[in-house]
């Protein structure tokens, strides 16, 4: 990233710039003059409990999980971990539970798309999917993120330790997060109290309140636009650390998010396909786990 020009330090005049400082150590990102901005699910934490979803579908749709066993129950798990990279907010998770169970259930299948659908046909066209089977099924959006939630909260408070233990950070980051000399925002569509709960319990990591921006505050793109405009951001280098292609492809379209410098990781709910996509577009770099563990130390 040496020799990426920011938009910003070009604007300061000559006496207001920030003075250059030394690199740490060739390969890492420049501390004083950068801060990160990055997704939290599938970037720091590994995934979201699959243990949370039988539950919560359950109470969405009681009658219709009566006829799910455990082999159907392990297979669902499985096939979850497959589509899970066209996940962009928890809720969906629950859409997609139904789904693959109407498609191995036809007497209580109630969407039109569920039959013959394959991982393959999720992946290409969810975006097509989700809101036929949303109609379809009379479904609210905000109820079933409200739902979510409580679910997440009712485990929470019955059993933190097992809530806890059911997340896992991926190898590094914890460490890398706790000793990282750069500014650390977290911008993510999971509930800004849950990131908060994962960070101190399980990684040791506390980040300030006002830098989780969660749920609710907004799409990714305009808070990349709230955070860059803030004065004590001026003159530092912007990354963005995010698994969602389709999320990076949204900023590069935005002109005023020029001055970013974008990553893939890899390691997150992204596929080969897109992976190889990205490697085709100059704004975006793909991060491996081991470097981005190494650069934010």
């Amino acid at each position: 990233m040496a020799g990426v020009k920011n938009e910003f330090t070009s604007r300061l005049s000559p006496k207001s710039q920030p003075r250059k400082r030394k690199k740490i150590k060739e390969g890492k990102w420049e501390i004083y003059t950068l801060w990160i901005s990055m997704e939290f699910s599938a970037i720091v934490v590994e995934k979201v409990p699959s243990l949370l979803l039988r539950p919560a579908a359950k109470v969405r749709w009681p009658a219709l999980f009566d006829g799910v066993d455990s082999v159907l129950e392990d297979w669902i798990v499985d096939q979850m971990h497959m589509v899970r990279p066209v996940v962009e907010t928890g809720y969906e998770n629950l859409l997609l539970v139904r789904l693959l169970v109407e498609s191995r259930l036809p007497s209580i299948r109630k969407s039109s798309v569920a039959e013959g659908l394959t991982v393959e046909d999720i992946l290409e066209n969810w975006s097509k999917i989700k809101p036929v089977i949303m109609e379809e099924w009379d479904e609210n959006r905000d109820a079933l993120i409200d739902l979510f939630g409580k679910v997440r909260d009712e485990w929470m408070d019955n059993d933190v330790a097992t809530w806890i233990g059911a997340n896992r950070f991926y190898p590094g980051v914890p460490d890398a997060l706790k000793f990282s000399s750069s500014t650390i925002y977290i911008v993510t569509t999971k509930q800004s109290r849950f990131a908060d709960a994962l960070l101190r319990e399980l990684a040791g990591v506390t980040i300030p309140p006002e830098r989780i921006y969660g749920l609710g505050t907004g799409p990714k793109v305009k808070v990349l636009k709230q955070l860059q405009l803030r004065p004590e951001h001026q003159g530092m280098k912007l990354h963005f650390v995010e698994d969602r292609l389709a999320t990076l492809k949204n900023v590069i379209k935005e002109p005023e998010l020029d001055g970013w410098n974008l990553y893939l990781g890899d390691w997150g709910y992204n596929t080969q396909k897109e992976r190889e996509e990205a490697a085709n577009i100059s704004r975006i770099q793909l991060l491996q786990l081991s470097d981005f563990s190494k650069k934010l130390k």
